[in-house]
């Protein structure tokens, strides 16, 4: 699909992460191509460098960081370069994941903490790595957002994924709470749970079973790109300032 663009989102200082691939990658260039500047987060550098020159050939502005969502002192030095380049963030996309399969009696206790120490743990270190900023930025009369990506997995039960599932329920629920903290101040939060949608995240399962039943998923359902999930993003953060898309759920239509 041709790439959308928001003119709302011109001027903005948006950090991204999980911006390597797939959804996150896409919402970068999105906002990129809207005129925000854009921070790319994630673990792989030349991944995550040739977005940002991706970005850059087309006249967009980014700074491509290494970080580790995990890892408390590579977010902290994270955000002091974001800071140091671009000063103040309003947008925040906390997107970086990781899925990870197996029936729960393997007590694959490795994935579990994984997965909480990247899904959940890995969204607190962003938000406290930059609340202050979105604070900031909206007392002083400008659009700030907190956008979460979470999953269709926080409310439907999907076997042997149970654990992912509860991750990205916390995610829903923190998404919930942190209105009621952020909103009277002026700060947006909206959730997104995207269905099926073409990332990386199968890649890492060690399931072949799992892994066949999640491509069998996408030829019989048909899966949505990650541009399209970039464009949910986008609109929702383009709205008026006073205007907050909440709670989005976002399915390829034959996906009930």
């Amino acid at each position: 699909m041709s790439q959308l663009q928001y003119a709302a989102l011109s001027g903005r200082t948006a950090v991204v992460t999980g911006a390597a691939s797939g959804i996150g990658a896409a919402v970068a260039v999105l906002l990129a191509a809207s005129g925000a500047r854009v921070a790319l987060l994630a673990r792989r550098g030349d991944r995550l460098e040739t977005v940002a020159e991706k970005i850059r050939a087309d006249g967009g502005e980014a700074l491509a960081v290494v970080a580790d969502v995990t890892d408390e002192a590579s977010v902290a030095a994270a955000a002091d370069r974001i800071h140091t380049r671009y000063g103040t963030v309003d947008l925040v996309v906390n997107n970086a994941g990781v899925m990870l399969g197996n029936p729960i009696d393997d007590g694959r206790i490795d994935e579990w903490q994984r997965m909480l120490d990247t899904n959940v743990t890995g969204v607190l270190r962003l938000i406290r790595a930059f609340a202050g900023d979105l604070v900031g930025a909206a007392a002083e009369g400008r659009t700030a957002d907190l956008v979460n990506v979470s999953s269709i997995a926080a409310g439907a039960v999907f076997p042997n994924f149970a654990v992912y599932g509860a991750t990205k329920a916390a995610v829903t629920y923190l998404s919930q709470s942190l209105r009621t903290e952020f909103g009277p101040r002026d700060v947006r939060v909206t959730n997104v749970e995207p269905g099926l949608t073409e990332t990386e995240l199968g890649d890492h399962m060690d399931n072949p079973e799992l892994s066949g039943m999640l491509d069998g998923m996408f030829e019989g359902i048909g899966g949505l790109s990650a541009a399209e999930l970039a464009d949910v993003v986008g609109y929702a953060a383009s709205r008026p300032r006073h205007v907050n898309l909440r709670q989005l759920v976002v399915l390829p239509t034959r996906q009930v």
